[in-house]
């Protein structure tokens, strides 16, 4: 995953890790299947695999080079595959942990951090983040509109909403800001 760009690197695999440990930490559960899911969780990622969801394939792989038990491969592929925004009404009912990891992995899209990795993901994909007096539907400011700002009501736990609320409001303090700039 080193290589990937677009906001979905190693680094992107580490804030999910600490803000699901740090969701775990209100919201109990086991924590050894958050945090493997939570490493996991982009390993196969469909942005870089030709459209195609290979996450839950590789950690079979990953997991059962390790040794780890069918039950524990089981339980984390079940939630790598189904905690995507993408998957939406087809995906399948998380377990608790696939609740704190998916809140984890929506978090990161959040805040500081999910508006740099807005700008990110256009300039690798050769999207704009905002055409004056164009449509949005496909520039970065879209993208604010048409995901980000519906994640905090999209949140599973009670813990992950209140760390999205200080995020999301960060969020439309920038967009105001840089719309106020950005008129001619």
């Amino acid at each position: 995953m080193a290589g990937q760009a677009a906001g979905h690197g190693v680094d992107h695999v580490l804030r999910v890790l600490a803000s699901a440990r740090a969701i775990h930490q209100v919201v109990k559960c086991d924590l050894l299947i958050v945090e493997l899911a939570a490493l996991l969780h982009d390993i196969g990622d469909a942005k870089f695999h030709d459209g195609i969801e290979r996450s839950a394939e590789f950690s079979r792989q990953i997991l059962g080079e390790l040794g780890a038990d069918a039950a524990t491969i089981d339980h984390v592929a079940h939630i790598v595959d189904n905690i995507s925004f993408r998957k939406g009404e087809s995906a399948k009912p998380l377990s608790l942990e696939g609740q704190v990891v998916q809140d984890a992995d929506r978090l990161d899209a959040l805040g500081a951090i999910g508006i740099v990795r807005t700008i990110e993901y256009g300039a690798a994909f050769g999207q704009p983040f905002y055409v004056a007096d164009a449509d949005t539907a496909k520039t970065g400011v879209g993208h604010f509109h048409d995901k980000l700002f519906k994640l905090k009501s999209l949140m599973n736990t009670d813990a992950a909403r209140q760390m999205a609320v200080e995020r999301e409001q960060f969020m439309r303090r920038f967009l105001d800001q840089f719309l106020a700039e950005s008129k001619h």
